[in-house]
């Protein structure tokens, strides 16, 4: 049980806080910008400082869809500081920062402008508590024309991509900005409330139960859920020393047996890729499935992906969990720098699911994207997308995961598998738990190889119109052989490809 301790100045001694602080402080600083600089969200993060650790600590009603209680931020300041901005979309009832009051207010599209009483300095570590009371799924808080937030019959999920944190806890809201999360939060007995990382604790309180997770690794915001509800067959075991963390919606139906037969699996998905990525990078794995169309798409949520149950409507479906593991090493752990780069995601694990499809016997990783590029025609809008950098529209487009896929194997083809294993388990271990662009991974293949690669990545991700030269090295042919796991790839892009994953 981890104790929870809570320093509280009162009267005098939160004056004396405050003087004691200001004489450490120029009267003088700059705010904070607004965003992290992002061309597809411009106001997506803040800048000014780093935080280092999250700890929310929380109270869910369901039947209201309240959500009350406090986030506490641990940062530290990189310029001197007058004002600084956090991302948030909720209600909030004080801010303090380093236990003195601070002035808030809201700015446009979710942004939480927060003034402490005295300028912190630059290279100083500070505490932020903001305390809120609200309903998150209030129609007036939207970004990017949508709420993030869903309720269910049983709960609710805070589960999405490019952006969930702004609906249930404030943060520096940006892939580039990780850090270590507890996540404490309290719901009604006979119900369940689960998040990343290893279960510290559950404790009575009243007539709730308080859940208390703990991520001891770097996380990005929005890798970071939620998932309250009534959920089955919840069970903590161990695999290969880790806690394996799984859980089915008790409304899954017919996708029960299907779902709790895939996530199952995922231990040794996970053992199978680090032979080929390197080794695991996170404390915990495990997986949450919940009721066929409730969330409609999977998510890398970290060490615990969270799934739509309709991902195992048609029976046991593996190869969305080796999607979603991958995305443990590429994604989450090596995270991308912009949202420019999300093939660095997306086309990565499409890549593991063709690497699973050879390991299984059901297609090599070759014959799986070469019969995708011979699939689809030429002037198929498919091939006007481009991975490298889609635009926000096109973010999640099937192009960022075929394509992008078509991509490694082309490259696969160019430098070998011996050095191709190479540059991805290398890209693993010096990018872990940092972010990364696509020029880096261009720099390293080309180092790793000694061969010059402008012209293959230019092709792939950044031309229009289908390459001459499919990613075996040949020209486009008919599509041949159907690889036996084609259409489950196929069917389960078409979930992801609908809102990220």
């Amino acid at each position: 049980m981890r104790l929870r301790s809570r320093l509280v100045f009162s009267g005098t001694a939160a004056a004396l806080a405050t003087v004691l602080f200001a004489t450490t402080a120029s009267a003088a600083g700059t705010p904070g910008a607004p965003g992290a600089g992002d061309p597809y969200y411009p106001l997506d993060g803040n800048g000014g400082y780093n935080v280092s650790h999250y700890d929310l600590h929380l109270t869910y009603q369901p039947s209201a869809d309240r959500l009350s209680g406090s986030t506490t931020i641990k940062a530290k300041a990189t310029k001197e500081l007058s004002r600084f901005n956090l991302d948030f979309l909720l209600k909030v009832q004080s801010v303090t920062v380093n236990y003195a009051p601070a002035t808030f207010a809201k700015g446009a599209k979710g942004e939480l402008l927060v003034t402490p009483s005295a300028a912190l300095p630059k290279n100083s570590k500070f505490t932020v508590v903001v305390k809120y009371n609200d309903v998150p799924s209030n129609p007036a808080y939207t970004l990017n024309g949508f709420n993030s937030w869903s309720r269910t019959s049983t709960g609710a999920l805070a589960v999405n991509e490019p952006q969930i944190a702004p609906w249930w806890y404030p943060s520096n809201n940006h892939p580039t900005d990780k850090a270590t999360f507890d996540v404490s939060v309290a719901v009604p007995a006979g119900v369940e409330a689960l998040s990343n990382g290893v279960l510290v604790s559950k404790q009575p309180e009243g007539a709730n139960v308080r859940w208390n997770w703990h991520s001891a690794k770097p996380q990005n915001t929005y890798c970071t859920f939620l998932v309250v509800g009534q959920l089955d067959d919840l069970r903590i075991t161990t695999a290969n020393g880790k806690p394996f963390i799984t859980a089915y919606a008790n409304n899954l139906g017919n996708a029960a047996a299907a779902a709790k037969a895939s996530v199952r699996r995922t231990p040794g998905i996970v053992a199978f890729q680090e032979t080929q990525f390197g080794p695991y990078p996170f404390e915990a794995l495990g997986g949450v499935v919940v009721g066929v169309g409730e969330l409609g798409f999977a998510l890398e949520t970290q060490t615990t992906p969270v799934y739509d149950g309709g991902f195992f409507d048609s029976g046991p479906n593996t190869y969305v969990v080796a999607h979603e593991m991958a995305h443990q090493w590429f994604g989450d752990s090596v995270s991308v720098r912009r949202w420019t780069d999300i093939w660095l995601n997306e086309g990565f694990a499409t890549y593991a699911e063709y690497l699973w499809s050879e390991h299984l016997g059901e297609g090599t990783a070759a014959e799986n994207a070469q019969f995708v590029y011979n699939s689809i025609p030429a002037d198929d809008p498919f091939w006007q997308v481009l991975p490298g950098n889609p635009g926000p529209a096109n973010q999640f487009d099937g192009a960022v995961y075929d394509r992008g896929g078509m991509t490694l194997q082309a490259l696969r083809t160019a430098v070998g598998k011996p050095v191709f294993f190479n540059i991805l388990r290398t890209w693993a271990a010096t990018k872990k738990y940092g972010d990364a662009t696509t020029a880096q991974f261009i720099a390293l293949a080309e180092s790793k190889s000694g061969k010059q690669l402008d012209a293959l990545f230019t092709t792939w991700l950044y031309t229009k119109g289908k390459p001459a030269v499919g990613p075996n090295g040949r020209a486009a042919a008919t599509a041949g052989a159907e690889p036996k796991s084609y259409q489950q790839i196929k069917q389960t892009h078409a979930l992801l490809a609908a809102h990220g994953g």
